[in-house]
């Protein structure tokens, strides 16, 4: 392999633990079917008046944050 390959493989690569999304967790416990470009769009779309709450996620690793 050439030094060219290597250096595009290393700039693809990302850290999985920072892989977050953001997401609504509904009051029946699961999360909203859509995907949110910011916490912001998540807070104008949850209910929280109905139990509905923001999240971060880590899909990859499913780590708690």
């Amino acid at each position: 392999m050439s030094g060219h390959q290597d250096d595009a493989r290393e700039a693809q690569w990302s850290d999985p633990r920072e892989e977050i999304e953001i997401s609504v967790l509904m009051a029946n416990g699961r999360l909203a079917p859509r995907r949110f470009a910011s916490k912001e769009d998540a807070h104008a779309w949850a209910h929280e008046e109905e139990g509905e709450r923001v999240v971060e996620i880590n899909a990859i690793c499913d780590c708690d944050l």
